[in-house]
């Protein structure tokens, strides 16, 4: 909660977001991931909750907290201006957004982790917005990394993540100058490194009505692994902040609250089990005291052929750290193993003719990654690729003692 001083400066922003610096990287959090109900013992984990009465209207408490709602202290505050170039080299003011909800982040555009889970999670919240309000609302990120300030650089970075064929998104950059100086003004911190040209930065998400004011504020970062509940947040969000004529039935669906030996969000399944497929992995419940890692795939998946060794890099990399378990899913057992082969799979792995566990885990489609915590409660569940540089910001947020991939 910003105090009255603080409330009283021209943007009002400072005081609004915790930070927590996680592996080298700064990440604006409020709460890590699980819904209410989630613990596992951990010195580095934090949750909180949006204050009873304070959220958005239709979105429930469970999805508040995995966005980390934090609304505006008092009124709204106006939101810093600024004047930018956009990903097709066009100049860029903020005022032109007056009239439409904006849903604002700062992203590098060299990023392959975090800021590519958000770029999914945007992809998301535009598909759960009604076909006729999309033009009410605009998602806009601003580069945080000035080495790269290139038009052509936001361009390539936003086509290469499935935003470039979305006419209401716009990925902003300028001068490095022009950069800090937005950055700044919205108290989004960012951390140069000269040697390798790369960055760290806050994760704050700004949502801005259509008068130019911020009227909540979220986060995004290990816990964006959640697409569609995620993005269904986010449309969420944008849809408030538009006057209440204008307001249509946002898709998708909230995050449910915790019950007994679910699979969503915050439960805590009974263990996956089943035939042993590859190695001697039978059940998840061997990996207790440990993050695992569920992979689903199947051998007639295509997608799967590229997370696959990239789930075994991972895994190669991190030793006995995290645990890994394989599920192949809808296979007979001899074709799972030439599959596996065909792919140097070689993380234990279980079988699933039936799809029984996949079903049981509400496997939307393939590759499902699903991460546990060492208590065995759901913390991620990611459907689609899940590249290395994804996996391996999730695992080490999760836990910053896990030895550096190599």
């Amino acid at each position: 909660m910003a105090s009255r001083n603080e409330k009283e400066r021209p943007h009002g922003i400072r005081g609004w977001v915790v930070l927590w610096i996680l592996s080298g990287l700064l990440i604006v959090v409020v709460v890590l991931l699980v819904a209410a109900g989630t613990a596992w013992s951990t010195s580095t984990s934090t949750s909180a909750s949006t204050p009873a009465g304070s959220l958005p209207q239709g979105l429930n408490q469970e999805t508040a907290d995995l966005l980390g709602v934090v609304p505006v202290p008092g009124d709204s505050v106006p939101a810093p201006h600024y004047r930018l170039t956009d990903q097709n080299g066009r100049a860029f003011d903020e005022r032109d957004l007056r009239g439409r909800a904006v849903v604002l982040t700062f992203n590098d555009d060299k990023c392959a982790d975090q800021c590519a889970m958000l770029a999914a999670d945007i992809v998301a919240a535009d598909r759960d917005l009604p076909a006729a309000e999309r033009s009410q609302v605009a998602f806009v990120s601003i580069n945080a990394n000035p080495y790269y300030p290139n038009a052509s650089d936001v361009k390539a970075w936003s086509d290469q993540h499935g935003l470039g064929h979305l006419p209401n998104w716009y990925f902003l950059t300028g001068t490095p100058t022009q950069l800090a100086s937005t950055a700044k003004a919205y108290d989004v911190p960012i951390q140069l490194d000269p040697a390798t040209r790369s960055v760290a930065h806050g994760s704050q998400i700004f949502v801005i009505d259509p008068a130019g004011r911020i009227v909540q504020q979220a986060a995004f970062g290990v816990e964006s692994a959640d697409t569609d509940p995620f993005g269904h947040g986010l449309a969420t969000l944008a849809n408030d902040a538009l006057p209440a004529s204008e307001r249509g039935t946002i898709a998708g669906a909230d995050l449910v609250k915790a019950i007994p030996g679910g699979t969503e969000i915050g439960d805590t399944p009974t263990p996956l089990t089943g035939q042993s497929l590859i190695g001697s992995g039978t059940s998840s419940a061997a990996s207790r005291g440990r993050f695992t890692v569920l992979d689903f795939w199947s051998s007639t998946c295509t997608a799967c052929s590229v997370q696959l060794p990239d789930a075994q890099a991972e895994a190669a990399s991190l030793g006995t750290a995290i645990a890994f378990l394989g599920v192949d899913v809808g296979d007979a057992p001899a074709t799972g193993r030439a599959s596996a082969a065909a792919n140097h799979f070689t993380i234990p792995t279980v079988s699933d003719p039936q799809g029984t566990q996949a079903a049981r885990f509400r496997v939307s489609e393939l590759p499902y990654t699903v991460i546990l915590s060492p208590t065995g409660s759901v913390l991620v569940r990611h459907p689609g690729l899940f590249t290395t540089e994804e996996l391996d910001y999730t695992l080490h947020s999760l836990d910053p003692a896990l030895p550096d991939a190599h």
